[in-house]
């Protein structure tokens, strides 16, 4: 029972110190400033406004009450651990193990503290250097990382999708709903390369493709980004892919070219051209925010004298089917023998290394 008692009081001083780094208590008063704002007679004057402070509200009270239930359930097994008999003794041993991985999975969730790591994500592959054989690679990555997300609880949606030539996909635009959707999924972002026997080579010859997975924010009206009229061409065309459910004979899907930039995006999934407009025009605004983050880090950076890596070229992580299995991330160095199974979603070892790695960095 020693062993119980002295794990438990581990836990109830491990969640203490997490909920004072990420200030639990802080984002307590801002619930009681949003209910008194709520309680208002002229709140909901603006409703877009009202709507953004409710789902804020929402938010703030899922984390804070997430936090102190745990706390509050360590402290009862605590306390009934320092009473208990050894009767108890096997009910607390199975106790201890669950809060272990509560205790683990909110450890990880702390090191998401970033401004936008609990927020949504736009998550894009793009099929890179090796032609076909790229195309299938974005295709087979698309598949992984729809599992991963139905496996960890995540909504899905494909925004939009390009067909290889061929075989495969050439790129693919997905909106990924959840808890820390954008925290997670950071460590994904960059070149993911495959080194295998290609089965469009009539030779079998070894072959190396590349893909790229882009990231951004699904923060949408928060976005203080204005997009001048004169500084967008949008073209309207039909709707298509495999199976897609809301594909209209009209031409339905929208294409909108940022000329400054030369960003394009694109959507067709929503029923009308007015919906499918609106957001592509929420995704242009998150990937010009990110673009804009990106340039003032990448000149902080250089005021500070560091290297800032493009990205393209450099894999983040490799995975070999042939001559031997192997699944290796080039920046924390975690690998995995079974490539297969990390191909069939299983990727919450590497996205947790990086976390670690990013914090301890």
């Amino acid at each position: 029972m020693d062993n119980i008692i002295s794990q438990l009081r581990g836990f109830k001083s491990q969640i203490a110190e997490l909920m004072g780094r990420i200030d639990i208590a802080g984002k307590a008063r801002q619930i009681e400033c949003l209910e008194e704002e709520a309680s208002q007679g002229d709140f909901w004057n603006d409703p877009a406004a009202a709507q953004r402070a409710m789902q804020q509200l929402a938010k703030l009270k899922q984390q804070v009450d997430t936090w102190r239930a745990l706390a509050e359930r360590i402290a009862d097994a605590l306390e009934l651990a320092e009473i208990a008999d050894d009767d108890m003794q096997i009910e607390l041993e199975a106790e201890a193990e669950a809060l272990s991985e509560l205790v683990e999975t909110m450890s990880l969730q702390a090191m998401l503290s970033g401004d936008y790591d609990s927020e949504d994500a736009i998550f894009a592959i793009h099929a890179g250097a090796g032609g076909v054989d790229a195309q299938d690679w974005a295709e087979i990555l698309e598949r992984m990382y729809l599992r991963w997300m139905e496996q960890n609880g995540y909504k899905a949606e494909i925004l939009d999708r390009s067909g290889g030539d061929e075989a495969g996909l050439k790129s693919v635009t997905v909106s990924v709903k959840g808890d820390y959707a954008y925290g997670y999924l950071q460590s994904e972002e960059g070149v993911h390369r495959l080194v295998r026997l290609s089965p469009f080579d009539s030779a079998r010859r070894r072959h190396t493709s590349f893909a790229k997975v882009e990231l951004w924010p699904d923060i949408q009206s928060d976005i203080e980004i204005e997009v001048a009229d004169k500084d967008i061409r949008i073209d309207t065309f039909r709707a298509s892919g495999a199976g897609g459910q809301h594909v209209q004979k009209n031409d339905t899907a929208v294409r909108i070219t940022h000329l400054p930039t030369g960003v394009v995006v694109q959507c067709q999934n929503q029923r009308s051209q007015a919906q499918n407009r609106d957001r592509a025009m929420q995704i242009l605004k998150a990937r010009l925010f990110e673009m804009e983050r990106a340039r003032q880090e990448a000149e902080m950076a250089q005021l500070k004298g560091e290297n800032v890596d493009a990205g393209w070229g450099n894999q983040i992580r490799s995975y070999v089917i042939h001559p031997y299995q192997m699944v290796k991330d080039h920046r924390t160095s975690v690998e995995i023998g079974n490539t297969t199974s990390v191909l069939d979603g299983n990727l919450n070892q590497f996205i947790e290394a990086y976390l670690r790695q990013k914090v301890s960095g």
